[in-house]
């Protein structure tokens, strides 16, 4: 059965030269209606310039909804200087009417425990419950991640009995050996938050993949990302599925050329799904 439209979302990663005015406009004219701002982008803030009651007036003139703003890092470091941050992008994604913000691990070679990540999170919970707004939290599949494992990013959440859900990438999930020997008898499919999307095509090895190579999802994608949401889809998964590319390519994309591949990659998703 074909995904709900309603239920894909375009990260604003995949449109770098864009400003915000312009990205709503070209989801909204690609017939989508969820979003997910960035406080990455080349202008540093994740407003640019705008207000927050610039920005809320613009979704609802063309109809979006933001479902997050990425990232807060390293949160399971949370001492002084990270809880500010994350409380400044919380007052951000309160005040554009975000309905989450993306947590990222450690990702420098730094071992982190469980009794840290856990101590990270019970930190960060009541600053979450303060401005409303949910914790998705991403663990990053690269070798020298803190968290890897999706299995235990859900696990840690339990153990701090926090409000948290999991965010699920599928280059992440590819990157991690292990993911998928844990996968379908570990997750927990109720407690997954947000899906991520994007491509590999790069013939490198595994564990020498960086965010360079993420592009769109295509025929030859080695990340089996389609495959991926096939088996979510089976699995139970009613969630949003946001496409996240990140390659520097995209910096010389028009917005021609953002539509065409977006266009492409939900046309493979659903063409799998039928």
């Amino acid at each position: 059965m074909a995904i709900d439209p309603t239920r894909f979302c375009v990260n604003r990663k995949i449109a770098p030269g864009l400003s915000i005015e312009s990205f709503f406009q070209l989801v909204h004219g690609l017939g989508l209606n969820k979003v997910e701002l960035r406080n990455d982008m080349p202008g540093g803030k994740v407003t640019d310039n705008l207000s927050y009651g610039e920005v809320r007036e613009l979704a609802q003139r063309y109809g979006l909804e933001i479902v997050t703003i990425n990232a807060v890092y390293p949160f399971n470091q949370a001492d002084d200087a990270l809880l500010a941050k994350a409380e400044g992008l919380l007052k951000d994604a309160n005040g554009v009417g975000a309905k989450a913000l993306v947590l990222c691990p450690l990702n420098d070679g730094t071992p982190v425990s469980a009794e840290e990540t856990i101590s990270a999170l019970k930190k960060l919970a009541p600053l979450f419950e303060k401005y409303g707004v949910e914790g998705l939290v991403e663990p990053l599949g690269f070798p020298i991640s803190s968290l890897r494992s999706a299995v235990q990013a859900q696990s840690l959440i339990r153990d701090a009995n926090v409000p948290f859900r999991l965010l699920l990438d599928t280059f992440h999930h590819h990157l991690y050996e292990k993911a998928e020997e844990e996968f379908e008898s570990g997750i927990d499919i109720d407690n997954i938050g947000l899906v991520h999307l994007s491509g590999v095509e790069d013939t490198r090895p595994t564990a020498e993949l960086t965010d360079e190579e993420r592009i769109m999802l295509s025929e030859g994608d080695l990340l089996k990302s389609a495959a991926q949401v096939q088996r979510l889809e089976r699995m139970g998964y009613k969630g949003i599925y946001a496409l996240e590319p990140f390659s520097s390519v995209m910096e010389a994309w028009s917005a021609a050329d953002i539509e065409r591949e977006i266009r492409q990659s939900i046309r493979l998703l659903q063409d799998q799904a039928l």
